[in-house]
């Protein structure tokens, strides 16, 4: 399960963090906010957090960074718990949240206070920020930024006792309005929102932001190294200026940036994620469409897939767009080796054997896994009526095609050669069947000098149940939806096909743990949660393989 700390710049900030603190113990953290469910890129925060404590015998804590009670609900709190629980990892101690020191985080803003270095701002949204400035220009001082200590620390309390309109006021730091870096110009440290929260129901009504927070808490934790995604780069100065002036100079922790996850055909911003689900576009954070943690499991991904290709990407502060197809790899190669195979038809079209009778049943033992002998053997049913793939059909001779054509040969696989002669029409001049005879010396015999126009597969009809199949193609049209400012527009309309067709019976009965490969289709797993179809067998298409049928 473990997986190693890739080569690069992380690995020599560890050791130089190391040479220099040798008997200090290496502790990180995973602080997900909880307004949304994870996603694929914090599985590659979580993996690297986790991974160097393992490596280096150190602490990773799970620190829920509650601090907007507007955005969170305890239903994200679970949902994060259980997925990192499923991804395989552990956390020390009990699950830490922010709000655990909105105590001490609120004495520390007085701190800040006393010493002239936070005032209470009463200048509107707008007003601050027209007061901001820009990249370009400087920013102003607000007229309240020279209100007494007292003043300060009045109005402060009012705030906190709820005597204070939402909005009207917030608590700022006072740094410099002419900073080069826009998130030193007084930023805010603490806000008024009047909502229940999940873990401190209606205790508080002034809620610290995410700066003021984090440092504190990874101080208060005795964090050793604080990773975060290259956006949160211009923040490490503010990170450093509070807990250098809350006094916290004895070994203090450091933040570090590596880059974001991208991965084309996705997106994972949790705001436009809450959109698709609002519109009903997905049916909710766990849709097998999402590459949320909880969509991924629901389509068939495995946890040792996805530390795979977290350890496949690496960590690098450059940033780029992963291909899906190494993500599909990942779950491909996981797979492979353990998943039974069985033969399924998705768009199936009948076929007739005339020259074997109706009454005669021919069963034929194959293995389970051609690779895997261990996996055992079954048995299936040749008979005279079959169900092929439609795609495996043509009339006419096509340049590169490998399946059924009339007057030509094809071999059943695991069985038969075939030939097909006629074609049944039906009243609405569709193909109701396709007459064919087969020659008995052929099963089992691969004979070099017998011409046929390749192997496909099959299914009897006295060998097969119905079934439904899920097909998901990518939600997004284009490889970077979110350069579109509306992602609607770049929906798929196709992203989720339903399938009628049939599976091996013996799919019906057996209980496998994860999942089949349907031979020359793909990879699929049996939705047993489903209630749109119920009492039906269901599959999703975890991932397909690399054939024509990719886009079925």
């Amino acid at each position: 399960m473990f997986t190693k700390i890739p080569d690069g710049f992380i690995k020599e900030l560890l050791k130089q963090s190391i040479s220099k603190y040798p008997d200090r113990k290496i502790c990180t953290r995973f602080p997900p906010e909880p307004n949304g469910y994870l996603h694929i890129g914090h599985a590659k925060s979580i993996v690297l957090n986790f991974n160097i404590a393992k490596e280096y015998g150190g602490n990773c804590y799970l620190r829920l960074d509650d601090t907007n009670p507007i955005k969170e609900s305890i239903e994200f709190v679970q949902s994060i718990q259980e997925d990192i629980k499923w991804l395989g990892f552990k956390w020390n101690a009990n699950v830490k949240y922010s709000s655990d020191y909105f105590h001490i985080l609120y004495q520390y803003a007085i701190t800040l206070i006393k010493k002239n270095l936070a005032y209470v701002e009463q200048l509107t949204q707008e007003e601050m920020r027209l007061y901001r400035g820009s990249l370009k220009n400087p920013g102003k001082n607000s007229p309240f930024r020279n209100q007494t200590i007292d003043e300060n620390l009045f109005l402060f309390q009012k705030m906190k006792s709820g005597l204070v309109q939402e909005g009207s006021m917030c608590l700022r730091a006072k740094i410099n309005m002419s900073a080069a870096n826009i998130i030193m110009r007084d930023p805010v440290l603490y806000r008024i929102i009047f909502k229940k929260h999940h873990q401190t129901n209606y205790d508080w009504v002034i809620y610290p932001m995410y700066d003021f927070t984090h440092c504190i808490a990874d101080a208060l934790e005795g964090i050793t190294h604080s990773f975060c995604t290259l956006e949160f780069q211009d923040n490490r100065q503010l990170y450093k200026w509070i807990l250098k002036k809350l006094n916290f100079t004895t070994n203090p922790p450091q933040q570090y940036e590596f880059s974001k996850l991208n991965l084309e055909h996705t997106v994972l911003s949790k705001r436009k994620l809450q959109k698709l689900i609002n519109l009903n576009i997905v049916k909710g954070w766990n849709d097998p469409r999402l590459y949320t943690l909880s969509g991924l499991r629901n389509r068939g991904y495995t946890p040792n897939s996805i530390r795979i290709f977290c350890e496949k990407i690496g960590i690098t502060k450059q940033q780029n767009t992963i291909q899906l197809s190494l993500l599909e790899s990942c779950i491909k190669k996981d797979l492979d080796y353990t998943s039974f195979r069985r033969m399924a038809i998705i768009n199936p079209i009948k076929i007739i054997i005339t020259n074997f009778s109706n009454k005669k049943i021919k069963k034929i033992h194959v293995l389970n896994h051609p690779k895997n002998p261990e996996l055992g053997r079954r048995k299936i049913i040749f008979s005279n009526e079959l169900y092929i793939e439609k795609n495996d059909f043509s009339k006419y001779k096509v340049d590169n095609f490998q399946g059924l054509i009339l007057g030509e040969k094809v071999r059943l696989r695991y069985s038969y050669i075939i030939k097909a002669y006629q074609i049944i029409i039906n009243k609405n001049n569709n193909i109701k069947c396709i007459l064919c005879k087969y020659y008995p010396n052929t099963l089992g015999k691969k004979n070099q000098k017998e011409k046929i126009n390749g192997i496909i597969h099959w299914l009897s009809k006295k060998n097969s149940e119905p079934a439904i199949f899920k097909i998901f193609n990518n939600l997004f049209l284009s490889k970077n939806p979110e350069k579109n400012k509306d992602i609607i527009e770049e929906i798929n309309l196709k992203s989720c096909l339903i399938k009628y067709g049939f599976v091996e019976s013996i799919v019906k009965s057996e209980k496998i743990k994860h999942a089949y490969q349907f031979e020359r289709i793909g990879y699929f797993f049996q939705d047993k949660k489903d209630k749109e179809f119920q009492n039906q067998i269901i599959f999703n298409q975890i991932v397909s393989l690399k054939n024509k049928y990719k886009k079925i």
